[in-house]
């Protein structure tokens, strides 16, 4: 099996958080691989594509994500 790019491991993340957040574990440790391989620091969503685009929910996965050792931040679009 084929190590995924970071863009790829987003999209898994995004297909996580429209199933209810099924794997969404796994999908973050594969998240947090890809960035490791990609020398990237931060994780970047679109927030338009999250289940609950507002506040609160942005910093519930941002906290979430940060226990688990990636550091996330939003686009402006």
């Amino acid at each position: 099996m084929s190590e995924l790019t970071v863009a790829e491991a987003t999209e898994s993340i995004y297909a996580s958080l429209r199933a209810g957040n099924a794997d969404i574990d796994a999908g973050i440790a594969t998240l947090k691989a890809a960035l490791t391989r990609e020398g990237i620091k931060q994780a970047v969503f679109n927030p338009t594509k999250l289940a609950q685009n507002n506040r609160s929910g942005r910093k519930l996965m941002q906290a979430y994500f940060r226990q688990r050792g990636v550091s996330v931040r939003f686009s402006d679009q």
